[in-house]
């Protein structure tokens, strides 16, 4: 009888944390559709080039939600996404900043370099890590 217990027990546990590990991917995968569907699509490419710093704050928000708290990679993120707010502000009022918007991307490629990240948060800061310099070469087509 404690044999079938403990059998049960351990099959409801794998059941509860497989259909937990499940919706993650489904989350991660719903993620994926809706923000990095084909980069060849005009409107796609729009929608990306309009929330492009809405975006990578996002991503770091998700990084830093699974860092430990207090620690250097906490105060890597927390400072680029500093520096991603006063991108950002100025952007608001048109005024564009080279050296500002090299800060931000010398901290993302902090982050990328020096943080503990797991293989899909590493590829997906190092994919907007990408659009940035993207957007740094081409900021005038950009709007």
């Amino acid at each position: 009888m404690r044999h079938i217990l403990l059998k049960l027990s351990a099959g409801a546990c794998l059941l509860v944390f497989g259909a937990g590990m499940g919706m993650g991917q489904d989350r991660d995968r719903d993620r994926d559709s809706s923000w990095y569907q084909s980069r060849d699509s005009f409107f796609h490419e729009q929608h990306w080039k309009a929330h492009l710093f809405q975006r990578v704050r996002e991503d770091l928000d998700r990084v830093q939600s699974s860092t430990f708290p207090g620690g250097g990679d906490e105060y890597r993120i927390v400072r680029t996404k500093q520096e991603l707010g006063d991108l950002q502000a100025k952007l608001a009022e048109n005024r564009y900043d080279q050296p500002q918007l090299d800060d931000v991307i010398a901290g993302l490629q902090r982050v990328i370099d020096s943080n503990k990240l797991a293989p899909r948060d590493r590829d997906m800061l190092a994919d907007d890590l990408s659009r940035m310099r993207d957007y740094r070469e081409h900021h005038a087509d950009w709007r």
